[in-house]
């Protein structure tokens, strides 16, 4: 598999994953807020570093482009 192939994939797994850590938070937002409301921290944490990691996948893709 070609490196560009490879980055692809890998931010297509790294945007599934941020997704899936997203919907975490909605379900946490819809559901079991105000109750839930220490869960908070911990999802928007995951959230926030699974989107980062989504973006220097793209970032990645997008020099190894160039």
């Amino acid at each position: 598999m070609t490196e560009l192939l490879q980055l692809e994939k890998e931010v297509k797994k790294r945007k599934r994953m941020a997704s899936e850590w997203a919907m975490q938070l909605h379900d946490l937002a819809e559901e079991r807020l105000p109750a839930g409301f220490e869960e908070l921290p911990q999802l928007a944490e995951a959230t926030y570093k699974a989107c980062q990691e989504w973006q220097r996948a793209v970032k990645a893709l997008k020099a190894a482009q160039r």
